[in-house]
């Protein structure tokens, strides 16, 4: 793991690192907050409204309600170096 090779230490110590880094990121987005990280972009909780859809198997209409989904804007050192 590339974590544990340049942090030392045991794999277990790497898996808790990223786990930690990644619980960071989604609780901050519960939060509302939008969570930076320097060379690799930006996350953030958009809302999306409420909105009728149709069933496509009965063609029913239904309605589905508001709610946040997680959004990602990578940074442009990221694109660059992906190009």
């Amino acid at each position: 793991m590339k974590v544990q090779d340049v942090l030392g230490g045991t794999k277990a110590d790497a898996e808790r690192a990223v786990e930690t880094m990644i619980d960071a990121i989604v609780s901050g987005l519960k939060a509302g907050d939008e969570i930076s990280i320097a060379g690799l972009g930006i996350f953030r909780a958009k809302p999306r409204a409420a909105r009728m859809a149709r069933n496509p198997r009965t063609g029913e209409q239904i309605k589905v309600p508001a709610t946040r989904s997680p959004k990602f804007s990578a940074a442009k050192a990221l694109k660059d170096a992906v190009k």
